[in-house]
């Protein structure tokens, strides 16, 4: 990885990354990626459920950032969970991508065909055959993760959650410090509405900047990955800057204090 964030890495995964959920314009989606990396941006996020790795394939390969230089994540859809097709369409997310290998490769919902044992070695093997770097999980309670901790060969290296400041998934941030799981937050503006957080805007009135800025840096301050999405090179570059802004210690307290609690995404198949 080079050096260009500004906040350090989280168990080795850039602190800001670009989310690319329902970016499914090929056009757009390769000029966000690319104006992401031009911007400085060094960790992109993808799915095969997200039908675009093609685009982000393309944004990366066109972009005169190094392929060596991005952290890479991609996902397997919960059908795609048993061992062999675990192996079938993590080769097929490479082929789409145009990449050898990817940094970090998720189970994206632990449902379905998920088996812990069956789908985890399928991702350990992936990693022992050098296709992917690390392995993730992603919308796992702490009782999922310590079966999928047993359970795996390789060390679980990321937890990928909804988190923002109405699920602030203060059990889940604990337990991954205490295993060395980085918490990775989707959804972190609330899908566009976190400037609805009364908390959050007062925050924001203080230091004369926006709610969104103010809740990635608030993310940021909790050691916590935000892989907002963004497609307008004006919204990319706002994001990239939330790691400049220094919230102190009241700030975070005022945040942190927020007693409501809304989940944005709550499908039938979801284990809590």
């Amino acid at each position: 990885m080079d050096d260009a964030v500004n906040r350090s890495p989280v168990n080795g995964i850039p602190a800001l990354g670009l989310g690319t959920y329902k970016n499914t314009n090929f056009g757009s989606c390769v000029a966000s990626v690319r104006n992401a990396l031009d911007i400085g941006f060094r960790h992109i996020d993808t799915a095969q459920y997200y039908e675009n790795e093609a685009a982000v394939g393309e944004g990366i390969r066109t972009s005169p950032v190094s392929r060596e230089a991005v952290f890479l994540a991609s996902k397997v859809w919960f059908d795609d969970l048993a061992y062999d097709d675990v192996v079938r369409t993590a080769r097929e997310s490479l082929d789409r991508l145009g990449v050898d290998s990817l940094d970090m490769l998720y189970v994206h919902w632990p449902a379905e065909s998920y088996d812990p044992e069956a789908t985890l070695t399928a991702f350990s093997d992936l990693k022992r055959d050098g296709l992917i770097d690390n392995i993730g999980v992603s919308n796992f309670t702490p009782e999922l993760l310590t079966e999928a901790r047993e359970q795996c060969d390789a060390p679980i290296k990321a937890n990928q959650v909804e988190m923002h400041p109405l699920l602030q998934q203060d059990e889940l941030r604990a337990y991954a410090e205490r295993h060395d799981i980085a918490l990775v937050a989707y959804s972190p503006l609330m899908h566009g509405n976190v400037g609805d957080v009364r908390e959050v805007c007062e925050v924001t009135e203080k230091h004369e900047t926006t709610p969104e800025q103010v809740t990635l840096a608030w993310l940021l301050d909790k050691g916590v990955v935000p892989i907002p999405k963004a497609t307008s090179r004006a919204h990319i570059r706002a994001n990239w800057e939330s790691q400049f802004l220094a919230l102190d210690d009241e700030d975070i307290a005022h945040i942190d204090g927020i007693s409501e609690e809304k989940r944005l995404g709550n499908p039938a198949f979801a284990p809590w």
